[in-house]
């Protein structure tokens, strides 16, 4: 099904409107203690980092009146055992209203495009599978694969 939105680069200007997504969501602790002021300098901050260079890209999907009703970031890394650098998709949120339309897959899209550009040798995320997304296989439904046989471990610091 084609997008009713357009995908483009993040902007500074972008910031408040990606807050409101991740605040709307209320996944995140640290974003849920937040008022809007202080969570829309949090995503600014963070932003402003990922446009430092090109090793980040996010991008934002908006609609014809010119809302921003989701959001993509993805990463560049180098691996010197593999063929091409991964890009690792490490956010994709979609606002409630406008999930089904479409538009998270033409992020995802998107963002495999530029891969292909960078020369990637595979893209990589990580899906909660209590969120909704994993359940109705939204990410299997796009051609992707899940990996059955590794682990993903963190450290918190």
């Amino acid at each position: 099904m084609p997008s009713p939105v357009s995908i483009r680069p993040a902007q500074a200007s972008d910031a408040a409107e990606i807050a409101a997504i991740l605040q709307d969501l209320g996944w995140f602790a640290h974003l849920n203690a937040m008022d809007e002021a202080q969570a829309q300098d949090h995503v600014a901050r963070q932003l402003g980092l990922c446009q430092a260079d090109a090793s980040h890209l996010v991008l934002v999907a908006q609609e014809p009146g010119g809302q921003v009703v989701a959001y993509g970031a993805i990463h560049w890394l180098p691996y010197l055992i593999k063929p091409g650098p991964e890009g690792y998709v490490s956010e994709l949120f979609v606002r409630q209203a406008w999930r089904g339309q479409g538009v998270g897959g033409a992020l995802l899209a998107a963002m495999e495009g530029e891969a292909r550009a960078r020369g990637c040798s595979q893209l990589m995320l990580i899906n909660n599978q209590e969120r909704d997304s994993y359940r109705r296989a939204f990410y299997a439904k796009q051609g992707w694969q899940e990996r059955r046989a590794m682990a993903n471990f963190c450290r918190p610091l």
